[in-house]
């Protein structure tokens, strides 16, 4: 299941800083990951994990600073971060009028590099019951599996999860374990805000909000 290794992947965010409604929630905020690593970010709420999940993925300007994926994709140096990255938000983003299977295969061919099927995809999530059924009728633990089996119907090197666990069961969070592992054994990497454990190890940490 793991996507194409990219030797010496690396994200470099610099001096970072972001305002939310005319109040500033962090400034000077760096970190930098390479090829295998993933970065757990925590902190109380409201204190700009989602913003700073946001930035990165090009939905949102930052205030001040500088990021960068490197090294660029072959043939395409000018790709912004947002189009190597797969974001993963609180709202599960489905179509309700579309079956599970028809809105992965929407997301593969908006985000190209197609790697596993949708059907196999939601097998691999224990989901093949319900792939031809819309997803208005799934449960919200099924919508969060369909949600998450997205990551790996297209090969996107670095993963931006904000609360990736929620509403899944134990048997789904390993699952979701495993295939967190496969990603960055390939060389990927993986942000992630959450207020549970991923299991990842090792995980480095960055608090937002601290006193």
């Amino acid at each position: 299941m793991a996507g194409r290794a990219i030797l010496g992947l690396r994200l470099e965010v610099r001096d970072l800083a972001a305002e939310r409604g005319g109040r500033l929630l962090f400034a000077g905020l760096s970190f930098t990951l390479a090829a295998g690593e993933a970065l757990g970010v925590t902190g109380p709420n409201g204190a700009g994990k989602s913003t700073l999940l946001r930035i990165v993925a090009g939905l949102l300007p930052a205030t001040e600073g500088t990021l960068a994926l490197d090294p660029p994709d072959a043939g395409d140096e000018d790709a912004p971060v947002r189009e190597r990255a797969h974001y993963l938000g609180h709202a599960d983003a489905l179509k309700g009028a579309m079956t599970a299977v028809e809105n992965l295969g929407f997301a593969a061919a908006v985000t190209g590099r197609p790697a596993v099927s949708p059907t196999e995809a939601l097998r691999r999530f224990g989901l093949s019951h319900v792939e031809d059924l819309p997803c208005a009728y799934l449960s919200a633990g099924q919508r969060r599996r369909v949600a998450l089996a997205r990551l790996l119907v297209a090969q996107r090197p670095l993963w931006l999860l904000d609360e990736p666990t929620t509403a899944l069961d134990a048997a789904s969070q390993a699952v979701f374990g495993a295939m967190m592992g496969e990603h960055l054994a390939s060389g990927g990497l993986i942000v992630a805000a959450t207020h549970a454990p991923l299991g990842l190890d090792p995980l480095q940490s960055l608090t937002l909000g601290a006193a």
